[in-house]
């Protein structure tokens, strides 16, 4: 039997992310295994227990956690996964992505990966089509990060 695909699984602040817990359900019956990293806003859509939960994993959200950074943990999550995820990715976690900023543990693996980044956008469709968005898109596309969707619901 081959090993689970490991995902970081990123989740930032968007009304679509009550859907990720029913995500990770069917990943895992795939044999996905996630490591959920939320933003602060994340938080106020999904409950982190949900996610720890239907994971398995804890989940994590705090880039200045001692006991993680002691260990660079940015890192070594960054680096410990096989793809890289970020659902719901809202307008402003993709521009954060596209100008470098990683203030935060989800943006800080974001930052430091060297593995396959997938965005699946979630916003608003005028968001989407706003000439800064489409910017973005278009400089993390060059970048090399992969990008499905949007779709609706």
């Amino acid at each position: 039997m081959k090993p689970p695909v490991k995902i970081a699984l990123i989740i930032s602040g968007g009304i679509a992310a009550y859907k990720i817990p029913e995500l990770i359900r069917r990943g895992r019956e795939r044999g996905m295994d996630f490591t959920c990293i939320m933003t602060e806003a994340a938080s106020r859509f999904v409950a982190p227990l949900a996610l720890a939960a239907v994971s398995g994993n804890r989940v994590l959200d705090d880039l200045f956690s001692l006991t993680d950074e002691v260990e660079m943990g940015h890192i070594r999550l960054s680096r410990e996964s096989d793809l890289v995820v970020v659902a719901p990715a809202t307008a402003d976690i993709i521009a954060r992505m596209a100008t470098g900023q990683a203030n935060d543990l989800a943006t800080a693996v974001l930052l430091a990966t060297n593995r396959p980044v997938l965005i699946a956008p979630a916003m608003n469709p005028a968001m989407w089509e706003h000439p800064a968005t489409q910017r973005n898109v278009k400089r993390l596309r060059q970048d090399g990060v992969a990008f499905v969707g949007p779709a609706s619901g």
